[in-house]
């Protein structure tokens, strides 16, 4: 029996797990208002933060899925569903235990925060506000794949005929399926970007709004599924041009759009603050997630085959899940200080109790934020580790390279 070599082995891509890693530190800062990884304020978060994670999802999709497409979207509610659900009701309960002590936060548990408003908008319990991107990431892989489906079943053969054509091929010469699936990414690309530019027009005209909102924040972001897709298929290759001639056209491509834009931050959840048209939202997206990525391949050689990075690449579910909760907990504690001393004076119980963005700052520092974001990634890694560990004793499994790479696939 022949053993595997190395091309053939399930290897941990370190470089997206880097890019996983940067991508879920940015949205916790985010929620802090804490500009740490914005390269001075040139590539703000919500500018492209959300759509990285459906670049890396779109990047590790692969073709094969479309052989089992039951197998498929079974996966997926498995991997991204349940726990989901399960936690909303985790969540429910939470809200319902503090909202006894006092605090006006999330929320009823009803039939309809439990299993309709998580695919709404996913803002019902608050405690868990950051997982509403859970649900839309898996309507976007179930759409990617049967986009993917009928549109090789419809156009495989047009395609054909078209190159062949354009190669000025005879009618017996063979078509291989690289070049058909070669322009299909081109299609997939150009169609969905069509669609979502044509989202954010009409958010900007104000006609995204209730119930269009769920389809709205969908459509806008499966371009950027597609993006992943076509860039491993179709740019990957040519991603060679040297590191200092790449970051001097990015950084002027950006600093050209804040000299003349109107801000570049958007709301993919809510799909609103849209200031500049339908197309300057995705120069921006395309912007920052080529500069992360191409810092994230610098810095895949000084990471080596770190675990901590990979364990943190591996878990970017755990930590969007829970981090809201975490900052919770931290004032929670500083609650519990001012109430019993005279330290933490100008604390806000008003909206300590009813605001959940509210975050306080020990004597104004701004850098105390640093004590919310360390705490707010760590902390949900460190409770999988422990609950992982927990769970070996009790049932021992290997687990290899190949789950943890799915792992990573599986962003949110």
């Amino acid at each position: 029996m022949m053993k595997k070599t190395e091309t053939q082995k399930h290897t941990y891509n370190m470089t997206f797990g880097l890019l996983s890693g940067f991508a879920i530190i940015m949205v916790v800062a985010g929620h802090l208002g804490y500009d740490l990884m914005a390269a001075g304020g040139l590539f703000p978060y919500y500018s492209f933060h959300v759509p990285l994670f459906l670049f890396i999802s779109g990047y590790f999709y692969k073709d094969a899925e479309e052989e089992h497409p039951l197998a498929y979207i079974v996966r997926k509610c498995r991997r991204l569903l349940v726990p989901y659900l399960a936690w909303n009701l985790f969540y429910g309960l939470i809200a319902h235990f503090l909202r006894t002590c006092g605090l006006a936060i999330g929320e009823e548990i009803s039939f309809r925060t439990l299993f309709l408003t998580p695919f709404l908008h996913g803002y019902q319990f608050l405690y868990n506000y950051a997982a509403w991107f859970v649900p839309v990431l898996f309507f976007i892989e179930v759409m990617n794949l049967f986009m993917r489906i009928i549109a090789k079943q419809l156009l495989a053969k047009p395609l054909r005929t078209f190159i062949r054509t354009l190669n000025r091929q005879n009618a017996s010469d063979e078509v291989s399926a690289d070049s058909v699936n070669h322009v299909l990414e081109w299609l997939y690309l150009a169609v969905c970007l069509l669609v979502g530019m044509a989202v954010v027009s009409f958010a900007i005209e104000g006609r995204v709004w209730g119930i269009y909102k769920t389809p709205g924040r969908i459509l806008f972001l499966f371009p950027c599924f597609q993006m992943g897709q076509f860039y491993r298929k179709n740019l990957e290759k040519h991603d060679t041009l040297g590191s200092l001639p790449y970051f001097a056209v990015l950084l002027g491509i950006q600093t050209l759009l804040h000299l003349c834009c109107n801000g570049l931050g958007f709301s993919a959840v809510w799909c609103t603050s849209f200031a500049n048209g339908p197309v300057i939202p995705y120069v921006t997206i395309v912007s920052g997630i080529a500069f992360w990525l191409r810092i994230a391949r610098l810095l895949t050689p000084v990471a080596g085959e770190n675990r901590a990075v990979k364990y943190l690449g591996q878990n970017t579910f755990t930590v969007m899940m829970h981090h809201i909760m975490i900052f919770m907990l931290i004032k929670i504690i500083l609650a519990g200080v001012a109430a019993h001393s005279g330290f933490c004076a100008d604390f806000d119980f008003e909206q300590f109790k009813t605001y959940i963005d509210y975050i306080y700052l020990v004597r104004g520092v701004e850098h105390f934020k640093m004590v919310y974001l360390a705490a707010g990634v760590s902390i949900p890694l460190l409770l999988r580790y422990l609950m992982e560990s927990i769970w070996k004793k009790k049932r021992p499994a290997q687990i290899t390279e190949a789950a943890a790479q799915d792992e990573t696939r599986m962003i949110a």
